[in-house]
Parts: structure tokens; C-alpha cells; sequence
């Protein structure tokens, strides 16, 4: 049961972690198509004056392409939206504007600012919108999932010690008779403490290998969902390179250094207790 317990408060965090992590890289790898510029022409533009300023928009550093939503591709995309069907039915003309989108070269905030300001200066242009608003949210959003986990595994971690040193103090209970007679016999504090740390050791030892067993388990649930996500997005996040392997090393040496710091808190506090008679 101490086993079980401390596999699952290490493999909450870092299954947490993981999965923070993965949403990371997919939002890394969604900079690039979720960026875009949307140049609004005035009302009284033209497709071909959108056409034209998209063929000299394309020759900046600064921008990787454009493409023209023309008027009639604009009102389409409109009327697909049922709730405007209606409204739209009583227009005798068509109101939208044509709109060059730009796809820019820079992901950096300050230079997409800057690169919305210059190109707004152009001729014919009314508005420039930044489609990425969306991504700042998921990033604060991810902020505050990498805080959540960050004190789960705080949190989580002085349950691993206090579980390790309710089991360690049992067993130095059970054994209180054996460590009196090591005591009179002249063996030091240190020499008794020893097995009890080992003992702590392996107990977290072996939560750390069982919290990698839960964790490939989840990872096997989970990779059929994820891989259809990667797919849908047109990111790496499913392909075989990219499982969703547990961070060994880290779980293993975090469930040993925790079920030594849980041995060494309860032997130092109930060794002193135990004294020949």
C-alpha cells in the first residue's frame, strides 16, 4: 500500500508535467500557422487592388506570404454562418470589403506589433487585426497549468516523506527491541540508522518504477486521442518520435531522494526515544 500510494502522488505531477509539455510544443508548432495579419480594404476597394497589394506585400522580409479573400469568397464564408443568413438576404449589395492576409516571417510580439502599424500605412488599407489573440490565452493558460503543477509536485512530494516516515517509524517500532540491544552492544546512531535510510530508499525506489508503470499505461490510454489531435493540427506531437514517454530519471530519482528524506526525518526524531534500559 506505501508502494501504491507513493507510485501515484509521483506519477500525478509528472503526468501533469507531461502533458503541460506536449501542449507547449503543439502551441510552438501553431505560432507559425496561427500568426496572420488581416489587411481590411476600405469599402470602396477592389479584388484587384487586394491582389496588387498582396503581390507587394510579398516582397518584404518581413512577410513569408500573403493570400486574397476576395469579396464574393468573403460573403460566402459570411452566409455559411446560418446566423447570418437573414440579415444578409436583405442586402442588395455586398457590403464586405476584400482582405489580404499576411502571414509574417517574425513570432516575436514587438516585431508583429510593429509589423501591423507599418503595414496599416498603406494605401487602400482601413483596418489590420493580429489573428493571436487566442495563442496569448493558451500561453497564460499554460502559465498558470505549469504553476498548478509545479505545487502539485510540492505538495505531493511532503506526502511522499510523511507516507515514507509513517512506515519507517512503524518498523522502528517493530524493531525497538533489536535496536536496544545494537545500542548496548555500543553500536552508534549511525550505524542503526543506515538500514532504516536504505529501507526508505527502496521504498521509493520502487514507487518511483510503479509511477513509470501508471504513466506508460496512461500514455498507451491516451496516444490514440493524442495522435488524432497531432493530425488534426498538422503537428509532430503523434508521430513515433514524439510518444508519450514518462521522464524516467527524473520519477526514479525523485521517488528515491523523497523516500530517503522521509526515512532520515522519522529515524533521526524516533531514534532518540529509543535508549537502553
Amino acid at each position: 500500500m506505501t508502494i501504491t500510494v507513493i507510485a501515484i502522488a509521483l506519477a500525478l505531477p509528472a503526468g501533469l508535467s507531461q502533458g503541460l509539455d506536449r501542449i507547449q510544443h503543439w502551441a510552438g508548432s501553431w505560432h507559425g500557422q496561427a500568426t496572420q495579419l488581416s489587411l481590411f480594404l476600405r469599402p470602396e476597394g477592389t479584388d484587384a487592388q487586394a491582389a496588387e497589394l498582396a503581390s507587394t506585400l510579398v516582397q518584404r522580409d518581413d512577410v513569408a506570404e500573403t493570400s486574397v479573400i476576395t469579396r464574393a469568397q468573403a460573403l460566402a464564408e459570411l452566409r455559411r454562418n446560418g446566423d447570418f443568413e437573414a440579415a444578409l438576404g436583405v442586402l442588395e449589395d455586398n457590403p464586405l470589403p476584400p482582405v489580404v492576409v499576411v502571414t509574417p516571417t517574425p513570432t516575436e510580439a514587438g516585431a508583429l506589433t510593429r509589423l501591423q502599424a507599418a503595414l496599416g500605412e498603406y494605401a487602400g488599407v482601413d483596418t489590420v487585426t493580429l489573428d493571436r489573440e487566442w495563442l496569448r490565452r493558451l500561453e497564460a493558460l499554460l502559465s498558470v497549468g505549469g504553476r498548478l503543477a509545479a505545487l502539485a509536485a510540492v505538495l505531493l512530494g511532503l506526502a511522499v516523506v510523511a507516507i515514507v516516515g509513517n512506515t519507517i517509524r512503524l518498523e522502528i517500532q517493530n524493531r525497538r527491541a533489536e535496536i536496544e540491544l545494537h545500542k548496548l552492544l555500543g553500536a552508534t546512531d549511525a550505524y542503526v540508522r543506515r538500514p532504516f535510510l536504505y529501507l526508505g530508499g527502496l521504498y521509493g525506489l520502487a514507487g518511483g518504477i510503479a509511477a513509470l508503470a501508471l504513466l506508460w499505461l496512461g500514455g498507451l490510454y491516451l496516444q490514440p486521442a493524442v495522435s488524432e489531435l497531432s493530425h488534426l493540427y498538422g503537428t509532430a506531437g503523434g508521430t513515433p518520435d514524439r510518444q508519450m514517454h514518462p521522464p524516467a530519471l527524473g520519477v526514479l530519482g525523485g521517488g528515491v531522494l523523497l523516500g530517503l528524506a522521509g526515512a532520515w526525518l522519522s529515524v533521526r526524531h524516533h531514534l532518540r526515544q529509543i535508549e537502553p534500559t
